[in-house]
């Protein structure tokens, strides 16, 4: 593709250094992904600096280096007087718009659905993909359990544990529509939101689930955080806002461009969709939805009592697709529980053991109070810190999950460059009462798996929580593959249990 950097619409380019116009086989960001007639994009990190890259991108390839330090690329540019060096104010935003080109709009073709919010933002956006899906409308998907067309999962490596970077999740979106999808839903994390890689194109509709204190290891405040998940509502259609979230709806309300749709379980509090009456099952729960003043009644094949306004907002996703609701009540007894989250597996002796991957307090005592309500002789609850997150937020595990089961496993989630017992022990530090309960300890998931599996008996409730992303544990920077499904497995006599 020929790309005239002069004229890149919304590139705002400063100056470009030698030719103006280069034919482009390739947009990247990592100089080891550069090939022939490759674009690199120098984008500055937490850890390192694209400009320091600049000589093996070229050694590699590249015919465009695209860079913010004009110091640094003036000083290649009279070596390389055939290489196209385009300085810009900010990479990731250049690259954001140059990925849009270069994949001729593709953005612009899928109805959008984005997904923001501390707790729910995985199974939100995997119950829109399921449900347009149900309702004939081809949905994909981009977020923390992997990037999915509407039929199957995509292998593609992922950039970042969440929202891919722009030029990903612009390639994510041109391969979608060359699969036959005619829409995507995604989750957006806020430092995906401050690093500009959902920038220049517009969702159909945003999605708040929730707010509550997380990466301020990235974010440092509080309001930083909350800053940078309000700007997803500014650049969307429409809203869909949990109006029973005190900390974020009506900041969203007061910023939010286009259309409010608002959901609530709260009576009371005069939402579009108001979900009332829920009761568990054997094979899922039933409630009462309130849509423009008539009372729905629901039956979904789906555990914990919090997925029902995560699914309501799903069903507001769907009305803002412009289907009706009547189709939409068709489909629901169809849906699927998401995997890791309030997965149920059934092991011997009546054993249930639940995969919830709630990794923060709020999340964690949501799923342990969720849990308690069905049946069961003990709760045996797997709690992690995580290595590669804030360690101030350690302890308020602990706290969170104190004196809500009978045995609490305490180990670590991806300990990244950290000494695991310093993780286990940060979580330690939140009990105020730790013979409330019995504790144990493990310096790894997997063994933290075995120890909750061998602190089960018959009747028993064993709940594996906290943060196992993509199929791994980080270790050292390295991605070290885990499935608590198969320890599971491997552990009672090796068999196929039912989930």
């Amino acid at each position: 593709m020929d790309i005239q950097w002069t004229q890149l619409p919304q590139l705002n380019a400063l100056h470009v250094y030698g030719p103006t116009t280069q034919d482009t086989a390739g947009i990247v960001y990592d100089s080891r992904d550069v090939e022939n007639q490759f674009a690199f994009f120098c984008i500055i990190g937490e850890e390192t600096d694209g400009h320091f890259y600049i000589n093996e991108a070229i050694e590699n390839g590249a015919t465009t280096i695209v860079a913010s330090q004009k110091s640094i690329i003036e000083g290649f540019t009279s070596s390389y007087s055939d290489i196209s060096f385009v300085l810009v104010g900010d990479s990731r935003e250049a690259l954001a718009y140059t990925a849009i080109e270069f994949n001729h709009h593709a953005s612009d073709k899928l109805f959008k659905v984005g997904v923001t919010g501390t707790n729910g933002k995985t199974t939100v956006a995997s119950y829109v993909r399921n449900l347009l899906n149900l309702l004939g409308i081809p949905c994909g998907m981009l977020g923390t359990n992997g990037i999915y067309t509407s039929k199957e999962v995509l292998h593609i490596k992922k950039s970042t544990p969440t929202t891919p970077m722009s030029s990903d999740v612009q390639a994510i979106f041109s391969e979608l529509l060359k699969r036959g999808d005619k829409a995507a839903c995604m989750e957006v994390s806020s430092i995906a939101l401050d690093q500009y890689r959902v920038g220049g194109f517009e969702f159909d509709v945003a999605i708040h689930t929730n707010i509550s204190e997380e990466h301020m290891e990235y974010h440092k405040t509080f309001e930083h955080y909350k800053m940078c998940k309000l700007r997803l509502f500014t650049q969307a259609k429409a809203s869909i806002v949990n109006l029973d979230d005190s900390g974020m709806s009506e900041d969203i309300i007061r910023v939010a461009n286009g259309s409010i749709l608002t959901y609530s379980h709260n009576n009371d509090s005069h939402a579009d969709l108001i979900w009332t009456n829920i009761n568990h099952y054997a094979d899922g729960m039933s409630f009462d939805l309130l849509y423009k003043g008539i009372s729905h009644s629901i039956s979904i094949p789906i555990y914990g009592e919090y997925n029902v306004g995560n699914l309501v907002s799903a069903i507001g996703a769907a009305i803002l697709a412009d289907v009706a609701i009547d189709e939409i009540l068709l489909a629901l007894p169809n849906m699927e529980q998401v995997d890791g989250r309030f997965q149920v597996i059934h092991g011997p002796d009546n054993r249930k053991i639940i995969l919830d991957y709630a990794h923060t307090p709020v999340a964690l005592d949501a799923i342990m109070l969720a849990v308690k309500k069905l049946p069961h002789e003990r709760l045996i609850t797997l709690i992690t810190g995580l290595g590669i997150r804030d360690f101030s937020k350690m302890p308020k595990m602990a706290k969170a999950a104190e004196g809500k089961a009978d045995v609490l496993v305490v180990t670590v989630d991806h300990p990244g460059y950290n000494d695991p017992w310093k993780v286990v022990d940060a979580v330690l530090k939140g009990f105020t009462e730790p013979y409330l309960q019995e504790v144990l300890t493990a310096p790894s998931r997997h063994e933290g798996v075995i120890k909750a599996l061998e602190a089960s008996q018959p009747g028993d409730i064993v709940l594996l929580t906290s943060g196992c992303i993509n199929g791994s544990q980080i270790v050292q920077g390295e991605y070290i593959p885990h499935s608590d499904v198969d320890i599971i497995n491997d552990y009672f006599y090796n068999t196929k249990l039912s989930v």
